[in-house]
């Protein structure tokens, strides 16, 4: 069998300041994704989640009362998700599963509040780690090395960085369901709390609660849907490294393997494309990752960004709904991209709607740009 796999249903679930569990979330957002789908759970085959319990889809699937024959776990943090949509599309293709729901929610912002975690994630001295957990290299710190190391190379500035966080603000303005709206300035970015040289708090993704849910489907079931489909065209994936020490340009991605291969299996370059939806859990993330992809050249993302192109009416509207950035990051936000670039195509994103959006990029990006996974997705068929 060898057939396309399309999109028939996302959705996000509400939140709030204290939300009850991300597996209730979980649930919220599976059930209006379906709905969307006109499918019912006992349709669903195939299932892929990560990031709840010990045993995630196994927990997931008992949590939603589901059987599935098809199951995917990948954890390779952000770009779990587009990794797992990617394997979904080759097991419908196979026709290992007709029917599969992609998912995942976060208690993040209520656990910190409440006390159940810390601001920073441990994540273990075992293995490679060793090496650097003793000198209190955080995430945020490697993420900072790397936008340094950057500027250092590229002549990049503070302000071209700066205006990153500035653009997902004037993005996030006309989503009632983005967490912050209200507009800042490159000078209130820069003016803000210094977190890890040279990220001041607005440099750095917020912390949500919030949970996403994609639908997928094999091509033959289109007809019976009661929405418009969007096609996944082409996907790629790649891993870079664990240790600092083992990335071998720390201006460069994995994003540099991941989008190329997308691009060239769907058939189609960055320049056709109308809509990015890119991780950007720091600012310097996506800086960096538009030049991987191919969107301007290496060490080129300062200018690239730097004149509202990735606002909405700019020439590349990027993370429409306010990305990680204002709009929502419960943990890990790679299947909120993919909802947001399904509506865009779908035309569904009212005030915020890119016009006659017919292709979009999705990358997501896990670690400390220890992963890559990128989407083409099309809201025509091949």
């Amino acid at each position: 069998m060898s057939r396309r796999t399309v999109i028939a249903g996302v959705a996000l679930a509400d939140t709030s300041s204290a939300a009850t569990n991300p597996y209730g979330l979980i649930a919220q957002a599976g059930s209006r994704a379906l709905a969307e789908a006109g499918l019912t759970k006992d349709q669903i085959d195939g299932l892929a989640s990560t990031g709840q319990g010990t045993m995630a889809p196994v927990e997931v699937a008992e949590y939603l009362g589901l059987r599935p024959r098809w199951i995917d776990s990948t954890t390779v943090g952000g770009a779990s998700w587009e990794v797992m949509v990617a394997h979904a599309a080759d097991a419908i293709a196979a026709g290992h599963a007709d029917v599969v729901l992609v998912t995942y929610g976060s208690t993040a912002r209520s656990d910190l509040r409440g006390g159940l975690r810390t601001a920073n994630l441990d994540w273990g001295s075992r293995g490679p780690s060793q090496w650097e957990v003793p000198y209190g290299h955080t995430l945020i710190s490697k993420y900072a090395m790397a936008a340094r190391r950057h500027m250092h190379e590229y002549g990049t500035t503070i302000e071209q960085l700066a205006e990153v966080a500035v653009s997902a603000r004037a993005n996030a303005k006309d989503n009632p369901e983005a967490a912050y709206r209200d507009p800042i300035t490159v000078d209130e970015v820069l003016s803000g709390r210094m977190i890890a040289d040279p990220f001041t708090k607005l440099h750095c993704c917020i912390r949500s609660d919030g949970a996403a849910a994609v639908v997928l489907v094999a091509e033959d079931r289109i007809a019976d849907l009661p929405g418009k489909p969007v096609w996944v065209l082409g996907s790629g994936e790649a891993l870079s490294h664990v240790s600092m020490s083992q990335w071998e340009d720390m201006t460069t991605g994995p994003a540099a393997v991941s989008g190329p291969l997308a691009f060239q299996r769907a058939g189609v370059t960055p320049e056709d494309i109308d809509v990015c939806e890119i991780y950007d859990a720091f600012t310097s993330m996506l800086l960096i990752s538009m030049e991987d992809l191919g969107f301007c050249k290496k060490g080129e993302g300062g200018p690239f960004v730097a004149d509202g192109r990735l606002r909405l009416g700019g020439a590349l509207p990027t993370n429409t709904d306010g990305g990680g950035l204002s709009a929502c990051h419960p943990g890990q936000r790679g299947l909120f991209l993919v909802v947001e670039a399904v509506r865009q195509l779908r035309g569904e994103s009212g005030p915020r709607q890119v016009p006659d959006a017919r292709l979009a990029c999705v990358s997501g990006t896990g670690g400390w740009f220890c992963s890559s996974g990128t989407l083409i997705l099309g809201a025509d068929g091949p």
